[in-house]
């Protein structure tokens, strides 16, 4: 199991999740520190995760100008772990729709595996509070993204994952092109194109607690035009 494991949140306006989220993770026994990525929230997330921080050294927080996308958020906490040496980096929603509870058997599936995905068809279907529209639209959009990647995963397009340093250092971070939810399509994509192995893991992903969802039709679609891109080489390794 990873030494030294890294969270990272992007935030914008989770306040109300923020608090109970973080406890959530220190609770977990993995010895996980907390990275929030705000984006300006304009309810105060930022501040938050500064008094956080102060008073708990597990907490860090990264502030960025405005709303500038989940995709570059996870580069920017990326970038921030490798340069202060975590062994595993997990990816994870700052909502509640996942829960920290699974963080022992992500970072513990870490010792065999560089990507360890947290996989909501593995079992069957294990989302819960979604409408039957967006059920589809999510089971067939994975089905299209396997297809067309051949990624080896039911879930392709889960933000639930950990990462392992060696994984995260070989995939060019720097040459991620994605910026909103197709992101993690295309990290799981340069983690099999360098050869690193990848496993998952169930989980039961829950509609968010509080505030409004970010993902839009557009990021949608932005995610299945993703798929050919990366099968045809349209972006740089």
């Amino acid at each position: 199991m990873p030494s030294r494991v890294l969270v990272i949140v992007p935030t914008l306006n989770e306040r109300e999740n923020l608090p109970t989220l973080a406890a959530a993770v220190f609770a977990q026994p993995v010895g996980a520190e907390l990275l929030v990525v705000d984006d300006n929230s304009p309810d105060g997330t930022g501040v938050l995760a500064d008094e956080m921080a102060a008073q708990d050294p597990r907490l860090h927080a990264l502030h960025r100008p405005r709303r500038m996308g989940i995709g570059s958020a996870y580069v920017a906490g990326f970038g921030w772990a490798l340069a202060h040496d975590y062994d595993a980096v997990v990816t994870m929603d700052a909502d509640w729709s996942h829960d920290p509870s699974y963080l022992p058997t992500l970072v513990g599936a870490a010792g065999r595996a560089a990507l360890v995905v947290g996989s909501r068809y593995l079992e069957g279907i294990s989302v819960i509070n979604w409408s039957l529209a967006r059920l589809i639209l999510s089971t067939a959009g994975n089905a299209y993204v396997r297809t067309i990647t051949g990624l080896p995963l039911r879930d392709c397009t889960s933000g639930f994952q950990c990462i392992t340093r060696p994984a995260l250092a070989a995939i060019g971070c720097g040459h991620i092109r994605t910026n909103s939810y197709s992101f993690l399509v295309e990290l799981k994509y340069r983690v099999q194109r360098r050869g690193f192995s990848m496993v998952e893991v169930p989980i039961v992903f829950t509609q968010r607690r509080h505030g409004r969802t970010k993902m839009t039709r557009k990021e949608i679609f932005l995610s299945l035009l993703t798929a050919w891109k990366l099968r045809l080489g349209l972006y740089r390794w």
